[in-house]
């Protein structure tokens, strides 16, 4: 499945905000490219940098619709700055959980993904393993 198809099957009242985040991801960070897998029991698109590492996801789930950030949530300044900027929305350590467009703008989401396209996921991870 694309990502198109996966949007294309959800409720038509989630579809226009999460093509507009799709496109967000993809025009804001070239490092990543997106597929549609499993993750944690449910499809999602997963954006993969360098076509390796999960460094975002978007989902769309019973009750709310979820961006998946890791480099967010490796980064305490970068996760206060987005909560503070998207009040209505609900912040998890790595995922920004939210019903609507007007809970993450996607000119706000834009920003994150702009300031989160600097943080190089694969290296963190790699000098991790380095490490131990």
């Amino acid at each position: 499945m694309t990502p198109a198809e996966y949007i294309a099957t959800q409720p038509e009242d989630r579809q226009e905000i999460l093509t507009a985040l799709h496109e967000v991801i993809l025009k804001h960070d070239a490092s990543v490219s997106p597929i549609v897998e499993p993750m944690m029991g449910a499809d999602m698109i997963i954006y993969k940098e360098d076509g390796k590492v999960m460094k975002y996801a978007l989902a769309s789930g019973k009750k709310h619709l979820s961006l998946h950030c890791l480099p967010m949530y490796m980064n305490a300044p970068v996760h206060s700055k987005y909560s503070a900027l998207l009040p209505r929305a609900k912040f998890q350590k790595g995922c920004i959980n939210f019903t609507s467009a007007d809970e993450l703008q996607p000119a706000i989401a834009a920003q994150l993904i702009d300031d989160c396209a600097q943080i190089n996921i694969t290296a963190i991870l790699e000098a991790r393993k380095k490490k131990r």
